[in-house]
C-alpha cells in the first residue's frame, strides 16, 4: 500500500465527492462545467509548465474579455481582470525569486486567492461566475495551500 499511495490520495479526493455529490441538473451541469473547463488544459502540462499554460490562458481571457465584452458586464470584468493579474505577478514573481523569499509570495497568493473567494461568497458576488460549491471548496483549498509554505521549515 505504501508504494501505492498516490492511488490511495486520489481515492480519498475523489470518492467521497461521488458517494455524496449533489444530485439534479444544477449539479451536473456544475460538475460538467468544471471538469470540462479543466480537460483541455491536462495534455498541456505534460509539455510546458503549469504556472505558464495558465498563465497565458489567463493573459488570452483577459484580452478576449477586453475585446469582446463578458456576458457579466464591464464592472464585474474589471474586478477579475485586476484578480487575475495581482494572482499572475504573485505567482511569477513567486517563481523568479529565492525560494525562501518565493514561498511566501506564491503562499500569499493563495491564501488570498482563498480571501477572495470567501469575499465574494459572503458578498454574494458570484454572478453566475462559478457554483457557490465550488467557491466555498476552493476558498478552503486555496487558504490551506497558502498555509502550507509558511509552515515549511
Amino acid at each position: 500500500m505504501l508504494r501505492r499511495w498516490p492511488t490511495a490520495l486520489a481515492l480519498v479526493l475523489t470518492v467521497p465527492g461521488m458517494v455524496t455529490g449533489g444530485s439534479g441538473d444544477t449539479a451536473v451541469a456544475d460538475s460538467v462545467e468544471m471538469y470540462g473547463e479543466a480537460l483541455p488544459l491536462l495534455p498541456l502540462l505534460d509539455v510546458v509548465s503549469q504556472s505558464m499554460a495558465l498563465t497565458v490562458i489567463a493573459l488570452i481571457v483577459l484580452v478576449l474579455g477586453a475585446v469582446r465584452g463578458t456576458p457579466h458586464g464591464p464592472v464585474t470584468f474589471r474586478i477579475q481582470a485586476a484578480g487575475a493579474f495581482v494572482f499572475c505577478v504573485l505567482a511569477l514573481a513567486g517563481l523568479a525569486v529565492d525560494p525562501d523569499l518565493g514561498r511566501y509570495l506564491v503562499a500569499a497568493g493563495w491564501f488570498f486567492h482563498g480571501v477572495w473567494d470567501f469575499a465574494h461568497l459572503k458578498l454574494d458576488r458570484l454572478d453566475g461566475l462559478v457554483a457557490r460549491t465550488f467557491a466555498e471548496w476552493c476558498g478552503v483549498i486555496d487558504v490551506c495551500v497558502g498555509i502550507e509554505p509558511a509552515l515549511l521549515l
